[in-house]
Order: structure tokens, then sequence, then C-alpha cells
């Protein structure tokens, strides 16, 4: 296995060489035929945030308002990689358009059990007080159908109120009103209009009277004996209708997200081989187990021919859809994984040699064999589905942006943190220093391990950030925004969904190295803030975060380690930002607190 894992690499690097030959190494003719075309060439308008936008004229990006720029040659952006004929067939280079699809479905494995419908539980019960003659059901899980004879019971209270039935009715037309009465108290005790008429009709008292189901089930508990004595209302037997199940599915609450009511679930039983059931989600419990870390989720199931019982367990599987106006998918062989980032090669259109585009993309969920594209694509693009990890190593090769070599237009390095202090409006700067404030809060929530604190503050920071003019901003310092700002919202999202207090605290790396980014870039209004550092945050890798105090509070491990830390640096309306700057993450400890 291991030999296999270092001979994979060396055929990629080879491959990657050989095409680096044809690339770098084509004949004099096809540069002077490529000189000669672009001087023929009409000049294209391309957005900086967005390099996929191409126009023949100046004008707004259709997508984030900023003006157009004129598009630099190919040959001398780095985004983009231009190839030969004979390396694009080498390396069998393989592309498809980006699709959209009007809804995106995810589904969700599951695991649950079938219980009984509580809706439909009943009780069986005697309206008349007496001592029970007879049983017409003897033994529990017996089947009842409503209107079936399930008891027969001697009352001398009733009894007496035939008497009286029979007494007043010779009384009718003097004393109506007492007849109406002896009539009704029969009717209390459920006695039937054709029963008193039968009564009246033969003139004789009735000593036992049957009792009638008034639902179907199936008999959960037997209560009484032949020969009980009951009082009125007193329970005979509990009973289940089992013609309609729940089935209940516990989903982690990280999961719960994907849920909604009538998402279609569909279920298989051990206990009924090689038949699947189907419904819809018909209730999501409000409240987390806080054991299990999990919610229950029921679906409604007809069983009308009873196959499904109770206390059977379920494997199940919940389709989740995300209607919207454009949904950008694209195939997963397009996408090379980065560890944060996702990157993908675009073909560069209308150009006479093959030339295509390292960009960067937003993922959004998996769906088979797709992903979700939520920043970065748009419909009808043409991406590398084959032979994009060749590409990516003739860029490497080239000194040119890659996977593992992040190059920034204007940049010397990887590592380019721009400065635009000077130039930030005092209004953009006074906006942003508010959503400094509301980070600050969700830190402070870390710290003292409080994570529905931090999940509600995200919710502020998300609020706060849309209202944010971004408009204010122009050319690179628009696009710097555009960049970081997608981060804190994804990050901030992320915490605001999820109640794991660890699993919030990684988000909160990600989202605070984006906000000491922003906060050195752009800098702030009247305020002064301490970035401070733990190297032993984030598995070791380090961690910033900012404070409005010096004192080190550490939200990666709150109590644990409140003092583990140091301050980096002092930022305030002064603060000017070296270039180059070193990425944060790369920084080298030099020594910290416990």
């Amino acid at each position: 296995m291991k030999k296999k894992n270092i001979i994979i690499p060396i055929i990629t690097a080879l491959l990657g060489i050989a095409i680096g030959y044809f690339i770098f190494s084509s004949p004099n003719q096809n540069e002077d035929e490529h000189e000669s075309h672009e001087e023929h060439e009409e000049e294209i308008w391309t957005c900086s945030m967005h390099p996929q936008i191409r126009q023949n004229q100046p004008g707004d990006c259709p997508l984030c308002g900023m003006d157009l720029i004129p598009l630099e040659s190919t040959s001398v952006n780095p985004l983009v990689l231009e190839m030969t004929e004979e390396a694009v067939q080498l390396a069998h280079i393989q592309t498809t358009i980006v699709g959209s699809d009007q809804m995106l479905t995810s589904s969700l494995q599951v695991s649950g059990k079938i219980e009984a419908d509580e809706t439909t539980s009943a009780s069986l019960t005697s309206h008349i007080p007496g001592r029970i003659e007879k049983l017409y059901i003897s033994f529990t899980g017996e089947r009842v159908y409503e209107g079936q004879k399930i008891a027969t019971i001697y009352s001398p209270k009733l009894i007496t109120a035939q008497k009286e039935l029979l007494e007043s009715y010779k009384m009718k037309d003097e004393q109506p009103k007492l007849y109406e009465a002896s009539v009704n108290k029969l009717k209390n005790w459920k006695i039937t209009d054709d029963q008193i008429n039968e009564i009246i009709e033969l003139q004789v008292v009735k000593e036992n009277f049957d009792i009638y189901a008034d639902y179907s089930g199936v008999v959960q508990k037997r209560l009484v004996s032949v020969g009980d004595h009951l009082g009125e209302g007193e329970v005979l037997f509990d009973i289940q209708n089992l013609s309609k199940l729940w089935v209940v599915f516990d989903v982690y609450e990280k999961d719960l997200e994907l849920i909604k009511l009538g998402n279609l679930v569909t279920f298989t039983t051990p206990s009924i081989s090689g038949k699947t059931f189907q419904s819809k989600v018909s209730f999501i419990d409000p409240v987390i187990n806080p054991m299990t870390r999990t919610a229950k989720i029921r679906v409604d199931i007809s069983n009308q021919d009873n196959l499904l019982k109770p206390e059977m367990f379920v494997n199940g599987e919940i389709f989740s859809a995300n209607e919207s106006e454009m949904n950008v998918t694209v195939p997963k062989s397009a996408v090379l994984w980065t560890g944060q980032r996702s990157v993908v090669y675009v073909k560069v259109p209308e150009l006479s040699i093959p030339s295509f585009e390292f960009r960067e993309v937003l993922l959004g969920q998996s769906l088979g064999d797709k992903y979700q594209v939520i920043d970065g694509l748009i419909v009808g693009e043409e991406v590398v589905t084959h032979g994009a990890f060749v590409i990516d190593a003739s860029a490497q090769l080239n000194n040119q942006t890659s996977m593992m070599n992040r190059l920034i237009p204007g940049a010397t390095d990887a590592n380019y943190l721009p400065d635009y202090t000077g130039t930030t409006p005092s209004e953009l700067k006074k906006q942003f220093q508010n959503l400094i404030e509301e980070y600050i809060t969700i830190k402070d929530a870390l710290v003292e391990s409080k994570s529905n604190d931090a999940q509600a503050n995200s919710n502020k920071l998300l609020s706060t950030l849309n209202e944010i003019q971004m408009g204010l901003l122009s050319g690179q310092e628009h696009k710097y925004w555009m960049e970081q700002s997608k981060i804190i919202k994804v990050q901030a999202d992320h915490i605001r969904n999820e109640s794991d207090l660890e699993i919030q605290r990684d988000y909160f790396s990600e989202l605070s190295l984006a906000i000491v980014n922003m906060t050195k870039v752009f800098g702030v209004f009247n305020k002064i803030y301490y970035e401070q550092y733990c190297p032993m945050a984030n598995d070791g890798n380090g961690a910033y975060w900012l404070s409005k105090e010096e004192t080190i509070q550490n939200p990666y491990y709150g109590e644990k380690m409140l003092k583990c830390g140091e301050v980096k640096n002092l930022i305030d309306k002064n603060y000017k930002n070296e270039i180059p700057k070193a990425n944060p993450t790369n920084n080298p400890s030099q020594g910290h607190n416990h």
C-alpha cells in the first residue's frame, strides 16, 4: 500500500513535467500566430471579483455591481494556464458544462422503531353502574370493532330507572317534564332511543343490559372480570387502533437543519424483507435529548394490511429538498480539495490556445455525484472533470497559482495581506467596528463556555454584517471584502446552527482569522483591539482572536486554560499593515502564557 501511495504522485509529477515540456516548448510559429491573433482580438472586460464574467464593453458586474476592468492577456494572468493541443491530448483532459437544478435533493440515513399512534388509543368504559354478568372480550391482543358487544351488566340502579320511566309514561300528558327527565336519565347511561321505546312498548323492566364498543382496536389491557362491580364510567378495556402507526427516528442535532415538515421518508424493516414503505415527516420534536443529543422525527404510516407492528426496528432515509431560483451544481470529479478551500479549473472560452483558469469555489450540499456550488461558478461555464490534477501540477511547475502555490495578483507570495487602512471610508470603518463588537460577544460566550449565547450572538453578527454598505468599497478593496465576508457568513452560520461547544470553537477559529485579517486590512475607526494568539488551539496549529482587553481570556479552552495565549498586536486607528504580511495561520509562536 505504501509503495502504491508513492508511485501515484511520482507518475503525476512526471506527467506534469511532460506536459510542461509541451507547454513551454511550443513552436515559434504558434507564438507568432497567437500574438497576431491578440492584435486583432477585441478588448474584453471582466470583474476582479468574478473573473467568469466577460463582456466586450465596459459596465457593471451583473453579480456584485463592481465596475468591470479590462481583461489582461492570459499569458500574464497567474490564475490562467495555457496549454498546447498536444498537452491537452496527453493529459486526457475532459470538461463538462456547469448545470443547475431547480430542486436540490440530499438524504440522511436514520434508524428508529415503530410506535403506536397515541391519538388512536381509547378506553372502553361502562356508562352504567352495576355487576358484570358476562364478558365477550376475554384476552389481551383480541381485536375489537366499533359497535361490537363487549359485556352484559346487571344494574339495580338501571332497574329502578326503568320503573320510573314506565310510571312517568303513564302521566306523560299531565306531567311531561317528569317523563322527559326519566328519559334523559336513561340516555345519560347511553341507553339508546330504540332500547327506551322497547321498554315502553313491552312494559317490561330489563334486568341485564349489553355494553357496546365505541371504538375499534386491539385490546392492550383487560381491567375487569366477570362478577366485578363497576362504577359509572369505569374502564373495562384499554384498546389501541393499529390501522395507523407512528415511525419514530432519532436524528442528531447537527442534522436537524436538513429536515423540514413534509420531507419524503422511505424506510424498511428487517421483519418484512423486500418491502419499502414511504411517507412524510409529520412532526419534529422541539426538545433535544440531553443524553443522546438527538431529537425525535415522526412519520405517520397507514397500516390497513396490519403488516407493521409496534416496536419493530426500522432503517430509514429522509430526503430534503432545497428550492431556489438557480442551484449551480458541478460533478464531484471536478473538485480538488485543499483543506478549507475547494478548487476547480475552468476552461477559458473564446481563446485559440486551450487555457484553464484556477478558481476557488464555495461548496454546499453533497448531491450524489455532484456538489452544490454556492459561489465561484455560474451556469454555462466549462469545468475540467478529468485531468485537473495534471493541470495543477503543470501550473505549479510554471510558478503559477495552484493548490500548493496560491499566488495573488500583485503579491510576491501566498501570504500577502494588503493594506487599505488609508483608503477605506470612515463610514465603512464605523460599520465594520459594529461587526467587531458583535464578534467580541461570541468570543466572550466561548470564554464562558456558553454555547447557547454563542449561537444567539452569531445570529446578531450575521444581521450586522448584512447591514454593512459594502458598496462604499471599490476595486481590490471591494474584492477583498467580499472574499472575507463570505468566510464570516459561512462560519457564523455554522456556529448559529451548532450547539456542541467544541465544534463551535473550531468554526470560531476560521471566523476569527477572517475578522483579524479584515481589521488589519481596513482598520478601525476609534477603538483599540488586541490581536491575541494561542499556539495550542486548533489541534496544535494555533489560532487567533480579537479582544478589547489586553488580559488573555482564551475562547478556545475557556476555564480549562483561560490564560493560555499572548498578545501579538495592538490595533487602533493609527495601525498600518505591513506589506507583505505573513498569514496568521503560518506565524510561529514566540512563547505563550498558561
